[in-house]
Parts: C-alpha cells; sequence; structure tokens
C-alpha cells in the first residue's frame, strides 16, 4: 500500500492544482452518483423479489382455503398451468411419507426439506426453481396433518425487469460521471480563478519587478467576501505595502546618493591636494588634513545612520527591562560633554523612577542623544534644554524643549523625513538623517515620537511609550 502511494504521489505533483481538483471533485460526484445507482439498483431488485414472494403466500393461502373442509383434496398436484406467465401459481399438496404420494406425478420438484415441512419439523422457505426451462420462485409451507403446500410462480418477468433497472441505472450512472466531470472541470476554473489571477500577478511582478499592479477583486457587500476573494485582498495589501517599502528603498538610496556625491567629492579635492603635498606649505597642508579628517568623519557617520536607518527592528536577545529615568540621565550627562554651551536641565516626575521600559538601552540612548543633539543645534549660546520625564495616564512620557526659532508651520509636517533639512537648517552641520532615525527607533521599540511648536517659542519633542509596555522592575532589582 505504501508503495502505490510513493509511486502516485510525484503524479499527483506533476499535475496542475486545477487538473487535481477537477479529478477530485469529479471522483466525489462520480462516488456518490454510482453510490446511489448501486442502491437504487439493490433495492428495486429487492422490491420486486419480495413482490414475487407476496404473490406466492397469497397464492398459498389460497389453496389452503379452497383444501379445507368438505372440499379437502388429497396429496397431488391442485394446479399445473404455470408454464404461462398468465397462468395461476402452480401448487400442489405433499404428504409427511413418501408411501401417501398420489399415483401421479408431482408439477413441482419434492425434496427431503419438502417432507420435513410437511411433517413440521422445518419452517416455511422459498427457493429458486426451474420449470418447463423458466426460472421460477417455489414457496413450501405447512398445510395439516402430515402435509405442505408447494406453490410457485415463474419468476423471469422479475429477472428481466432486474436486468432492465440494471441498464437504466448503469446509463443514469455513465451520465452522472461525465457530468460529474464537466462539474468537477467548472468548478475547477471557477473557484481557482482568483488563485489563477493571484498566479498570473506574481509572474508579473517577478518578471517586470513592478509591484503598482493589483488583483481586480470582484464587487460584493464588504465583510461576505470569500476565502479567496480576501486572500486576493490580502495579496494587493501586502503588493501595497512592498511597493512602499521598494519606493522608499529607492528614494533611500537616491537621497544617499545625493548626500554623499559632496562629501566624496571633497574627500577625493583634499586627498589629490595632500598628494602633491610638497608644492604646499605646512600651513596648507595642515589645513588639507584636517579637512580631510573631517569629512572622514561625516563621511563615516552619514554611512553609519544609513546602515542604522536600513534596519527596521530591533534585535530581541538585546532586548531588556530599561529604566527611563536613567536612560534620561545618562543622554543628558553625554549631551552635555558633546554641547558645553548649552545648558540642559532635567526633570522627573514623582513616582518615575523606578519605571522601565522595554528596548535596547543603546539604541534608546542614541534616540535621546539625536533628540538632545538636535535641540542643542538649534539652541542659542547659552540657550536652555529642558528634558523631562512624566507618567501621564496610561503612558510614559519623555519630552525634549529648546528655545530656539521652532518649527516652521510648512516645516513640520517633514521634521522625520529622511535627508530633509528646513530653510534655517541648511547652513548648520547635520545631514538630516537624526530625526529620521529617532522615530525609527521609536517605532522599533512600540513608541510614538511627535514634533510641535513649544509655547513661546522653540521646538518640543515628545516620546511617549504606552503604559502596558512599561513595568515596574521585580522587587531586589537593581
Amino acid at each position: 500500500m505504501s508503495g502505490r502511494r510513493g509511486a502516485g504521489a510525484p503524479w499527483r505533483r506533476r499535475r496542475p492544482l486545477r487538473t487535481r481538483l477537477a479529478l477530485a471533485a469529479s471522483a466525489a460526484v462520480a462516488l456518490v452518483a454510482v453510490g446511489v445507482c448501486t442502491a437504487a439498483f439493490v433495492i428495486i431488485r429487492y422490491a420486486m423479489g419480495h413482490q414475487l414472494e407476496l404473490n406466492l403466500t397469497q397464492s398459498a393461502t389460497l389453496v389452503m382455503q379452497q383444501n379445507q373442509g368438505p372440499h379437502e383434496a388429497a396429496p397431488g398436484v391442485v394446479a399445473a398451468e404455470c408454464r404461462y406467465l398468465s397462468a395461476p401459481a402452480c401448487s400442489q399438496i405433499v404428504p409427511a411419507d413418501a408411501a401417501d404420494d398420489p399415483s401421479g406425478t408431482y408439477a413441482l420438484p419434492v425434496t427431503g426439506a419438502v417432507r420435513e415441512v410437511a411433517a413440521g419439523r422445518r419452517a416455511p422457505y422459498f427457493s429458486a426453481v426451474t420449470l418447463h426451462g423458466h426460472p421460477a420462485r417455489m414457496l413450501v409451507q405447512h398445510f395439516k396433518d402430515g402435509t405442505a403446500v408447494q406453490v410457485a410462480l415463474r419468476a423471469d418477468t422479475v429477472e428481466k425487469g432486474v436486468r432492465q433497472a440494471a441498464g437504466m441505472l448503469a446509463t443514469v450512472g455513465g451520465a452522472g460521471v461525465l457530468l460529474a466531470a464537466a462539474l468537477g472541470y467548472w468548478v475547477s476554473r471557477t473557484g481557482l480563478a482568483p488563485v489563477t489571477r493571484l498566479t498570473a500577478a506574481a509572474e508579473r511582478i517577478a518578471a517586470t519587478r513592478d509591484a503598482a499592479h493589483r488583483i481586480e477583486l470582484p464587487a460584493g457587500p464588504p465583510g461576505r467576501e470569500d476565502e479567496l476573494t480576501r486572500l486576493a485582498a490580502s495579496f494587493n495589501t501586502m503588493l501595497g505595502e512592498l511597493e512602499q517599502s521598494v519606493a522608499a528603498q529607492r528614494r533611500l538610496v537616491a537621497d544617499a546618493s545625493h548626500e554623499l556625491r559632496t562629501p566624496l567629492t571633497a574627500l577625493r579635492t583634499n586627498a589629490e591636494l595632500l598628494a602633491r603635498a610638497d608644492r604646499l606649505t605646512d600651513a596648507q597642508r595642515d589645513r588639507a588634513s584636517a579637512a580631510l579628517g573631517r569629512q572622514l568623519r561625516e563621511v563615516t557617520t552619514l554611512v553609519n545612520d544609513l546602515i542604522e536607518l536600513a534596519r527596521d527592528e530591533e534585535p530581541q536577545p538585546l532586548v531588556e527591562q530599561v529604566r527611563a529615568a536613567a536612560l534620561l540621565e545618562h543622554a543628558v550627562a553625554a549631551a552635555r560633554g558633546h554641547w558645553p554651551e548649552i545648558g540642559f536641565t532635567v526633570r522627573t516626575a514623582p513616582g518615575t523612577e523606578a519605571l522601565t521600559v522595554p528596548g535596547v538601552p543603546a539604541r534608546l540612548a542614541r534616540l535621546l542623544s539625536n533628540l538632545l543633539d538636535n535641540a542643542a543645534k538649534f539652541s542659542p549660546p547659552g540657550g536652555p534644554v529642558e528634558a523631562e520625564l512624566t507618567a501621564p495616564p496610561g503612558a510614559l512620557e519623555i519630552t525634549v524643549r529648546d528655545h530656539g526659532p521652532g518649527i516652521a508651520d510648512e516645516d513640520l509636517p517633514h521634521v522625520f523625513d529622511r535627508f530633509y533639512r528646513a530653510q534655517a537648517a541648511r547652513t548648520l552641520p547635520g545631514s538630516g538623517l537624526g530625526l529620521a532615525m529617532a522615530r525609527q527607533i521609536a517605532r522599533a521599540h512600540h513608541a510614538a515620537l511627535a514634533a510641535e511648536r513649544a509655547p513661546g517659542g522653540g521646538a518640543l519633542f515628545r516620546l511617549r511609550f504606552p503604559r502596558d509596555r512599561t513595568e515596574l522592575p521585580p522587587a531586589g532589582a537593581e
């Protein structure tokens, strides 16, 4: 059995899904049709045979009624005209003892079983016999005083009816099998039409690399779509996400190429200048070396930022519970070292010192560092930058505010875009990736980062972690 299954499996795998579905549907309907026809044949044959036996029982009862009382007949043949189809049943009375047989011959065969029924030692029974070359059905039933009644009727009409019924049911069954094959083919074509469209769309996208293609969905009331329609809708959604991802990747590559072109050109110029160092003065050489080192750091920072932006999720093995207050203090302390001319202040609301958030400490520190660096860059010399940790209902929130020029209304929707730099920021150092990286880190940690104009001037950045992702550390934790 396993060998046959193993031999048939490759054949099934080589057949298209439409062919396999059509064969399965056809086989199921064909089995039902054959089963119904078989059951109908069995029922018809039983009903016709039962009707013949009922006629024999009625004939035997009539013979026994006619041969009681003053009309009682001696053992022997009562009627022997059943060689014709229209004749009544052949009948005869047989004694239990062969010595009591009449001198004439019997019309029906007399066996030991008949004698046993006459003697009352055996129950009545039906049997198949042959009369004058024709099939017949015979009933042997106990009569009285050690005798039995035998009656017989020709059965060829029943057998002919059974054969005709078999032929008709075979024809109907064959037609049912053909209809099942047609229906199976129709079901496979209709049912797999969305799958065919899915396959064509996938092949087209693979050939053209164009994720803008969509599968046409059938019109219908919302909420009543079938499984294949929902699959097509999900595939369209996936294509939309893929298209956005591809577009974002292309924009990133184009923006990165544009941003790298200028520093690489400057690097090449300074490198070529240093290659002719023998023609430069010591001061020119020092300026060129300093510029080359500065540009190398800028390019390195830009490339590292691009690598960070290319990563959408945080590595799960590095995720741990991080104390938000300690993280903010650490980030502000690092910012004071980078921006000594800026006055950084930290405020933490009561009860927030022990709250933690799940995340990668280095990445969360990078997020806060980018926000603090952005605030310091736009703050006037000696201006304050305020960082605050609060716990509003349902959340844990960190805000960073500066007192600089603030964010223009036309720039506010784009402050987190990659490489976007406002008009006022184009003269300041930076590549326009810091805030984009901050938002990506926030999203990877299931937090929301928003920018707004601060009351009284300046910019305000609000980082909010949902409360269901914050928790108190376990007892005794450090």
